[in-house]
C-alpha cells in the first residue's frame, strides 16, 4: 500500500470511524484528508476536543511503532475502502477505519460466523463450542471469536480441529496477546486464519475495549451463536450488537438449574433462534449459506448419544442421576444410593473415559461424546 502513515494517524484518533464519512455531503471524501479539515468543521462531524487534536498533531512515535510492528512477517493494514476490507463489516454504523491484521488477510473475505460465551463454561459447554465450530468450520465458515479463556478458545480450537479457518478479535493491540494464556493458541489462529483488532499497537486490554472489540465480532460474522452465558455476560453486549447490526442471533438452551443457561434462554425470548444442532444454523440462514453445507456434516454430535462403549447397570444409573446438570458426589450418592466410595469409584472411571469432567468446587458434569 501507500505510505500507511495517514491511515495509522486515523487508527489513533479517539472515536473516528467511518460512520462520520457518512455525515458529510461528500461521498466521495478520502479519509485521509481529515487532517486537513478545519476544527470546526471536524467539530461539526462530531469529533470531540481529543479526536481534533490527535488528527490535526498525530503522534510521531506511536505511529512510528505500528509502523515497526507492520514491518513484521505476515502483518497488514486493511483499510476502509480497499478491495480486502470485509464488506459485511463495512455495512455497520460505527466501521473502523483501519484493520490491523496478523495472517492470513483473505480469512477476512470469507463467510464468517461469531461463536461467543463464558470464560468459565461446564465441560459440556465447552465440548459444544468445539463440536459446532468444528462442523461450521468444515462447512466452509470462518469461525469468529474473542480469543477469551472459555467458550471463545474452544470455538478457536473447534474450527482448527476441523481444518477450516478461524479469526480471533482482540480488544487491545496486537503486539500483545490477551488473554496471555492463549499465547500458543493465538500462533495457531494465526496458522489458520488471522488476528484482527482497530487498536493500534501499545493499546492495553482494558474494560472499555472490549464492547468495542464485541461489534466487531458480530459485525464481520453473518450470524452469532451463544454458548453458555450469564445474565451480565460480555457475550450479551455481542448479541445485541448483532441484533442492531440486522444480524441474526442464535443460542443453545440448557438447563434451568444452571446461571450459566441463564443468559442463553432471556436471548431465545427475546427472539434469538433456539439451536440444538449445527443444521440449525444453516436452515435459519438459508440463502446466505448456499452451497456452504457438506452432506454428512451437518450436526454436532448429541450428548445422549452412545459413545460407543457400553456400560454395566451401575454406571448407567450414576450417569442418569448425574443427568445434565452438574451434581457433587453427596447429591449423587443420594439419588442412587451406592455407597460414597463406590460413587468415588465410578466417577474416576467415566473420567477416565471421557464422559464426564470434574469442575472446580469437586461436582462433575457430562462431557459430549468425542
Amino acid at each position: 500500500m501507500d505510505d500507511p502513515k495517514p491511515w495509522l494517524a486515523l487508527a489513533r484518533t479517539p472515536r473516528l470511524h467511518a460512520g462520520i464519512l457518512r455525515r458529510t455531503a461528500r461521498d466521495d471524501i478520502d479519509p485521509r484528508s481529515l487532517p486537513r479539515e478545519s476544527p470546526a468543521a471536524l467539530a461539526a462531524l462530531g469529533l470531540g476536543n481529543g479526536a481534533v487534536k490527535a488528527l490535526r498533531n498525530p503522534s510521531v512515535e506511536g505511529i512510528a511503532t505500528d509502523e515497526r510492528w507492520l514491518a513484521g512477517p505476515g502483518r497488514q493494514l486493511v483499510t476502509w475502502g480497499s478491495p480486502s476490507y470485509p464488506a459485511l463489516l463495512a455495512e455497520i454504523a460505527d466501521a473502523p477505519l483501519v484493520l490491523f491484521v496478523e495472517g492470513d488477510c483473505a480469512a477476512l473475505s470469507l463467510p464468517q460466523f461469531a461463536i461467543v460465551g463464558s470464560r468459565n463454561p461446564t465441560p459440556i459447554g465447552r465440548d459444544t463450542a468445539t463440536h459446532f465450530a468444528g462442523h461450521l468450520a468444515a462447512a466452509g465458515l470462518a469461525i469468529v471469536s474473542g480469543l477469551a479463556l472459555g467458550i471463545d478458545a474452544a470455538a478457536h480450537r473447534g474450527a482448527i480441529e476441523g481444518s477450516g479457518r478461524t479469526i480471533a478479535v482482540l480488544g487491545c493491540g496486537l503486539d500483545r496477546i490477551y488473554p496471555p494464556e492463549n499465547a500458543a493458541l493465538a500462533r495457531q489462529v494465526v496458522a489458520c486464519g488471522a488476528l484482527v483488532s482497530d487498536l493500534p499497537t501499545g493499546t492495553a486490554p482494558i474494560k472499555q475495549h472490549f464492547p468495542r472489540r464485541n461489534r466487531l465480532i458480530s459485525g464481520l460474522s453473518v450470524g452469532t451463536l451463544v454458548v453458555e452465558a450469564a445474565l451480565r455476560s460480555g457475550s450479551l453486549i455481542t448479541a445485541r450488537l448483532a441484533a442492531e447490526q440486522g444480524r441474526e442471533v442464535f443460542a443453545i438452551p440448557g438447563s434451568i438449574h444452571s446461571p450459566l443457561s441463564r443468559g442463553c434462554h432471556r436471548l431465545i425470548r427475546q427472539g434469538a433462534k433456539l439451536v440444538e444442532t449445527a443444521d440449525d444454523i444453516f436452515t435459519e440462514l438459508g440463502a446466505l449459506l448456499a452451497g456452504l453445507r457438506p452432506a454428512g456434516r451437518a450436526e454436532a454430535p448429541d450428548a445422549h448419544e452412545d459413545s460407543g462403549c457400553a456400560l454395566d447397570k451401575d454406571y448407567e444409573i450414576l450417569l442418569d442421576a448425574l443427568g445434565f446438570d452438574s451434581a457433587a458426589v453427596d447429591d449423587l450418592v443420594a439419588r442412587t444410593g451406592f455407597e460414597a466410595g463406590a460413587v468415588s469409584s465410578m466417577l474416576l472411571i467415566l473420567e477416565l473415559e471421557g464422559r464426564i469432567a470434574q469442575q472446580p468446587g469437586g461436582s462433575f458434569c457430562r462431557r459430549l461424546p468425542g
